[in-house]
């Protein structure tokens, strides 16, 4: 079966390709349409600001292909914006939160839809709690449920590395796979159907990163 990394231009395709490796996947890297409908598993990684990142899918003609894998009942993880990209929208147009009503809902960046919601950056009361945002460095995932991602992994929770100031606020909490707390809970993780995505980076994450890879790979 073969694993392809989806190239949109955005993300640490080295990064994540080395891990898989680590695991025993010799995954493919493409910005190929045809190579991503074709992939028997399927990986959105991401850096960087969430209306490039549609943008970029779009151009590449990407969009589609992600949509009929997932469609096909093919397993999909996003990673970190790879995450945020699935959700209907972003508020990140502007370099502090923004007032939607204001600006007008219809001027928000477009994702691709697949889990209903939005994607919001962190509060600035977080300074007044001690806490920087971007949100980067280890904290822990707790699990919401019996996602299969976090098989062998704590029930407390085990720790991984993020990087971002922005989080995924799914409409449907029961998608939610994962809580992390930093000055209040967010989504760190999402599961519906055969589509994962972590807004941590699995790949940056030492037994416990590895454990969850492992884990995607098995999904059939």
């Amino acid at each position: 079966m073969e694993t392809v990394i989806v190239d949109y231009g955005m993300g640490n395709l080295r990064s994540v390709q080395k891990a898989l490796e680590r695991v025993g996947e010799p995954a493919v890297v493409s910005d190929r349409p045809d190579a991503v409908a074709g992939a028997d598993r399927l990986i959105v990684p991401g850096v960087g600001a969430f209306g490039d990142a549609a943008k970029a899918l779009r151009d590449h003609g990407l969009v589609e292909p992600i949509l009929g894998l997932i469609d096909a009942g093919r397993p999909v993880l996003g990673i970190c914006l790879g995450l945020q990209v699935l959700l209907d929208e972003s508020e990140e147009v502007a370099e502090a939160p923004v007032d939607v009503e204001a600006i007008g809902r219809e001027t928000l960046p477009k994702g691709l839809g697949v889990i209903p919601g939005r994607v919001v950056r962190f509060s600035t009361a977080l300074p007044e709690q001690g806490l920087k945002v971007p949100h980067m460095g280890w904290n822990r995932a707790v699990p919401a449920g019996a996602c299969p991602l976090f098989a062998g992994l704590p029930r407390e929770g085990a720790y991984f590395y993020f990087a971002h100031s922005y989080y995924a606020a799914p409409r449907d909490e029961s998608v939610v796979a994962a809580w992390t707390d930093y000055g209040g809970r967010f989504a760190s993780a999402v599961a519906r159907g055969n589509v994962y995505a972590t807004q941590f980076h699995p790949e940056k994450s030492q037994q416990a990163g590895r454990t969850l890879l492992e884990n995607f790979l098995t999904r059939t």
